[in-house]
């Protein structure tokens, strides 16, 4: 921070896109480290607002309901429900969670918008763009595959090659389709509103790159080479149908671009939040004395750092970012994350795996952060921490010093009485442990942070290691006393200065102290706990791991790596039988039918019964296929009946005929299915 004095903080954290669930690269590179800095204001009673939501608009949005065959309003309800559900139970402190498909949201950017536009912020541009004629629609980047230029690549998006990194415009692809229709687009004319970026190139040096040298490397050095290279305007419109319509004359059929409409929800959350608190949100928003700060990963730092801002100040009543600590990527057992192979932790499987270890995550990922590089994360590693770390060092010196005292003292605080050099020195280094963790933090140095409180806890821990009360209780009482109430008010002083990082076993601490929860401008003294203090119960604040567990999670992951490998892989499929002569193949009789009903067969998993309309007569005829279709979807369908097949008794039910399927590499199977215009009935030849 610097030296000037802010009266509140908005914290923003990037709004997670609502078309899957929240993994432990979104927890290193944003939200662990947005909410221990938001723990840590509040304890310095700070006023802050902690504001996110989901991200609710946008192609990939509209592409998973297509795949799903879901209405994109139902894929952003799961989603959103979802990832605020682990978000809470993570212990992830919002002051609100909020959504960009809500109404306030939507009036919230549409006024942004018309202010900009009515005040000539925007240039308004015609250009080409890829036009799907089956479907009547405009294609944004991510509407189309082709074969990427650089390296060949059949699946490469419109504006990303997935597999060599490139970044891609759609016109640079071999062979370009699109994903809606599966059909070769073609180049049409459209009108979009621009952000003219190039007009703002001169204040964006000055303000950022001259004053804003104190932001992280990784984040000035993105800036300046985006800068550098010089600015271009850039639309902030697209053709799309999911999304905030355009609220200006001209603007039918176009929604705001994703990247205008997102970082607004930081907006329209927080008016939600001040009018339930009875607030004023402008208050957070456009006074000076207020502080803006976006956590985010790497990949956002753009739209963070240079397109919003300048938004912001195109707007002209807003306050500016005064920082943005973005973090690099986490990486997973050496492999980037992705959400598409299922290389990923999600939160809400962890959750469920590891019920009441919130903190062991939050610790792991704090202690590897990636905060000016990519980081790994491993399940060894995991598990090393865990163990050696918050219960060897953390827990045995808590649950020692608790033990010891209820032990020797009936669970009541002895009184300290004369100090040993021994005892003054750990004292000081109590009183200097606040204000190094603090250092830290004011420069979102989270792990340094993390460091300097866990050297609390080895601290203290090497304190009773090295006094030994269990063997001088026999022989020096009084030093005993002395030993465990110096031990006991640095348990108190853990209690604080851990919240920002381990709240759940902050909580914990507390209860076992009895004691109530303390601020961080009292951290730092030896005098929390008075004498005679009754304590509670000593209770585990960690469990080890075992390796059972961790094991589970790696072999979850290897059982992942093979199913990628099998995906990329050419397909296994059977070998051709032996030869058949042409009056043999005669013989079958194939025919068109159509599936008028089918239910479950009742005592068997595997087979269905279906009623085929072949024409001239209905036949029922039973099929093993239970575990690879659901009755409903079967109704309706055109399939291949081999007719002439002698009739048999299947669990009582007579079978009057075969249907046929084709069985994939991989066990799934699928029905071979007539064109929708042949007769049922229609002999197949």
């Amino acid at each position: 921070m610097k030296n000037k004095q802010y009266q509140r903080h908005t914290i923003t954290a990037a709004l997670p896109y609502a078309n899957g669930p929240v993994h432990i690269g979104h927890l290193a590179g944003v939200y662990v480290p947005a909410d221990i800095y938001v723990r840590y204001l509040r304890s310095k009673g700070e006023d802050v607002a902690f504001v996110c939501g989901s991200d609710e608009h946008g192609v990939a949005i509209e592409l998973r309901a297509r795949k799903e065959g879901k209405s994109p309003q139902e894929v952003v309800d799961f989603y959103h429900n979802q990832i605020k559900d682990s978000f809470e139970k993570f212990g992830i402190s919002f002051d609100i969670y909020h959504r960009t498909s809500s109404e306030l949201h939507h009036e919230t950017a549409s006024e942004f918008f018309k202010k900009m536009e009515a005040e000539g912020k925007f240039t308004v541009e015609t250009s080409e763009q890829f036009f799907d004629e089956k479907e009547q629609q405009f294609l944004a980047d991510r509407y189309i595959k082709g074969t990427c230029p650089n390296c060949g690549y059949e699946e490469a998006y419109g504006d990303q090659c997935e597999k060599c990194g490139s970044t891609l415009s759609p016109t640079e692809l071999k062979n370009p389709k699109s994903m809606l229709s599966g059909e070769s687009p073609v180049m049409k004319e459209t009108k979009h509103w621009y952000l003219p970026l190039d007009k703002y190139e001169p204040w964006l040096k000055e303000w950022l790159l001259e004053g804003h040298k104190e932001w992280k490397s990784n984040v000035y050095g993105q800036c300046k080479s985006w800068i550098d290279n010089g600015l271009r305007p850039r639309p902030m419109t697209r053709d799309l149908k999911w999304g905030i319509p355009v609220p200006v004359d001209g603007g039918e059929g176009k929604v705001l671009y994703v990247w205008f409409d997102a970082p607004i929800g930081y907006i329209s959350a927080t008016k939600q939040w001040a009018k339930d608190q009875g607030k004023n949100w402008e208050d957070y928003w456009k006074s000076d004395d207020t502080r803006l700060l976006h956590f985010i990963g790497k990949d956002n730092i753009v739209f963070h750092c240079i397109i919003f801002p300048t938004l912001l100040k195109a707007e002209g009543s807003y306050v500016l970012p005064d920082n943005v600590p973005a973090n690099e990527f986490l990486n997973l057992e050496s492999n980037k994350i992705s959400t598409s192979r299922n290389w990923a932790v999600w939160l809400h499987e962890y959750l469920e795996e590891f019920p009441e270890k919130q903190d062991v995550l939050r610790y792991t990922l704090t202690a590897n952060a990636p905060e000016t590089k990519d980081n790994d994360f491993t399940w060894k590693d995991f598990q090393a921490r865990n163990n050696s770390e918050l219960v060897a060092i953390f827990g045995n010196f808590v649950n020692r010093a608790v033990v010891l005292t209820h032990k020797y003292f009936d669970g009541k605080v002895p009184a300290r009485g004369e100090l040993m050099p021994i005892d003054e020195d750990v004292i000081n280094a109590v009183s200097e442990a606040p204000a190094k963790i603090q250092s830290a933090l004011d420069q979102f140095k989270f792990r340094e942070a993390l460091s300097q409180m866990m050297e609390l806890a080895r601290i203290g821990n090497k304190y009773l290691a090295d006094t030994e009360p269990w063997k001088l209780i026999k022989e020096d009482k009084s030093r005993v006393e002395t030993i465990l109430n110096i031990a006991l008010q640095i348990s108190a002083n853990l209690a604080i200065v851990c919240e920002p990082f381990l709240p759940f076993t902050a909580q914990k601490l507390t209860g076992i102290l009895n004691t109530k929860k303390r601020g961080w401008t009292e951290a730092g003294g030896v005098d929390f706990l008075s004498d005679g203090h009754q304590l509670n119960e000593a209770t585990l604040l960690f469990e080890k791991i075992e390796d059972k567990a961790v094991e589970a999670q790696v072999n979850k992951l290897l059982e992942t790596k093979k199913m990628n490998e099998q995906e990329n892989t050419t397909p296994d499929l059977p070998k051709l039988k032996d030869e058949i002569v042409f009056d043999d193949f005669l013989k079958m009789d194939l025919r068109v039918g159509e599936i008028k009903t089918a239910e479950k067969v009742e005592k068997s998993n595997k087979l269905l019964k279906f009623t085929v309309d072949m024409g001239l007569e209905t036949r029922t005829i039973l099929s093993g296929v239970a575990k690879h279709f659901t009755p409903e979807e079967m109704v309706g369908k055109k399939v291949t009946v081999m007719a002439n097949l002698a009739p048999r008794k299947i669990m009582g039910v007579e079978s009057q005929g075969m249907l046929l399927f084709a069985e994939n590499s991989d066990g799934k199977l699928v029905a071979v299915s007539p064109s929708e215009d042949a007769e049922n009935g229609a002999s197949i030849a």
